[in-house]
């Protein structure tokens, strides 16, 4: 990684469990009366903090928690906790139990759009024109602001082509003040990250601004912002962000995986490595926007394959909640699609099946193997050996090396390994010529001191 990047030390030890909390808790698809009282949903994450630090992750990814209209991404109140969750204390609390424990917590911001009923935009359907936050939106009267009566609503941009998310307009310096008093807050509360929810559909120069704002008095804050395709570099650098989502290497792990054409996941690594020379990417196989992995995958045998990618490739990791038990889920272009890859969690962690033991065992196995190499976190990654079913790649941090052999064949397969490979660390592979070839058992995989 270049010196010009600002990403925080700490996030180099950084392994996020990530949970969206509307779901996890059970919280009701709307948003509640007025007048009803505020429901304490929040303490239920606590409960399961342990099982985080257990699994080895150290930081706790929240999805919304501020006050909406419905999912959580139409936003009414920045500063207030959504009543379906709780209030400031429980989210206080959250944050102390989880500090207590050496986790950090990062918050998801929605600073792209807004949902109807803020306040911002309810205030120029009542007044028009002349509200003070009309400059907040991009607004388009139907007859011109000056023929502007009571009821006339205004065409406005919208989220792609939702129209209950209305979206800001980037270029106003309220808007710009009020994200960056809205970021700083939550972070002299005690938070340590954000994510930046539809960050592409933002102009970078807005970023750049806020994230000034914001360094200036929390500089080991770390923002990631969600980028799903496009120019990754260019949104790190031109937004002053530490890290933009991963989407194409999630893309061509579970692709590749159910081709069988390991040359497609090469190519990703190619590009993933040219990233490095610029940012550390924010790396995942699942998240509360798209089909669980366990469900992607057509083969059951390859989810192993994917949990290595996760826990050994370059970049800041991050498990879905549930992805660690083996959880199905499939995302559908639907109202209500999203329900099955969000759903409520018990109270707190208990027994399992043995087949969400085993897939529990593996991912402790592995995130404890990238915590005891930290460094693979900002290494440099090289495909050493690939063909359709199989593929050798090498991270390495100076004189510190991994090796990582995958197979997708119905049968062993021999793979060549770099020179200077010692000792089997993982898997079940067979060291063979000296250490020079490694034998794998059909889907199999391993992870080789090299």
């Amino acid at each position: 990684m270049t010196d010009a990047m600002h990403e925080p030390g700490w996030v180099a030890h950084a392994i996020w469990w990530h949970a969206y909390p509307l779901g996890f808790t059970g919280a009701e698809r709307h948003a509640l009366a007025p007048d009803a009282p505020v429901r304490h949903r929040l303490p239920r994450l606590v409960a399961w903090l342990d099982h985080l630090v257990e699994l080895g992750a150290s930081g706790l990814l929240l999805g919304p928690v501020f006050d909406s209209e419905s999912h959580g991404y139409d936003t009414v109140d920045h500063l207030r906790i959504d009543p379906r969750l709780g209030d400031t204390a429980d989210l206080d609390a959250l944050i102390a139990a989880a500090h207590e424990r050496g986790v950090r917590v990062m918050l998801d911001g929605v600073f792209n759009h807004v949902g109807r009923a803020h306040p911002a935009f309810a205030a120029v359907l009542a007044q028009g024109p002349s509200a003070p936050t009309a400059g907040w939106f991009r607004l388009r009267w139907p007859d011109g602001p000056e023929a502007w009566r009571p009821g006339v609503e205004p065409d406005y941009d919208d989220f792609e082509g939702h129209r209950h998310l209305v979206a800001l307009d980037h270029s106003s310096p309220a808007v710009v003040d009020h994200v960056a008093e809205v970021m700083t807050h939550w972070l002299d509360r005690g938070i340590d990250a954000w994510r930046l929810d539809a960050a592409y559909a933002v102009p970078a120069s807005f970023w750049a601004e806020v994230s000034r704002r914001v360094r200036a008095t929390h500089p080991d804050a770390y923002l990631m912002g969600e980028v799903i395709h496009g120019d990754y570099a260019g949104s790190v650098t031109d937004g002053g962000l530490d890290s933009v989502t991963q989407y194409e290497l999630w893309k061509a792990v579970w692709s590749s995986l159910n081709d069988r054409n390991l040359h497609e996941l090469a190519h990703a690594l190619g590009r993933h490595d040219a990233m490095l020379a610029t940012f550390v990417p924010f790396t995942f196989i699942g998240n509360h926007d798209v089909t669980r992995i366990a469900s992607k995958l057509t083969d059951a045998r390859h989810l192993a394959h994917a949990v290595v990618l996760l826990a050994t490739l370059p970049g800041t990791p991050a498990v879905y909640a549930g992805d660690e038990l083996g959880l199905t889920g499939v995302k559908e272009d639907r109202a209500g699609g999203d329900d099955a890859v969000r759903p409520a969690f018990a109270e707190r962690p208990g027994d399992v099946s043995p087949e969400a033991a085993a897939v529990l065992a593996l991912h402790r196995e592995l995130l404890g193997l990238r915590r005891r190499h930290a460094w693979l976190h900002a290494a440099r990654v090289e495909v050493t050996h690939v063909a359709n079913e199989s593929i050798v790649y090498v991270c390495t941090d100076g004189d510190r090396r991994l090796a990582v052999a995958l197979s997708t064949s119905d049968g062993e397969s021999a793979c060549p390994l770099p020179a200077g490979t010692r000792e089997l660390i993982a898997g079940d592979g067979a060291l063979l010529d000296n250490a020079t070839t490694v034998r794998l058992p059909a889907h199999g995989w391993c992870v080789v001191a090299a």
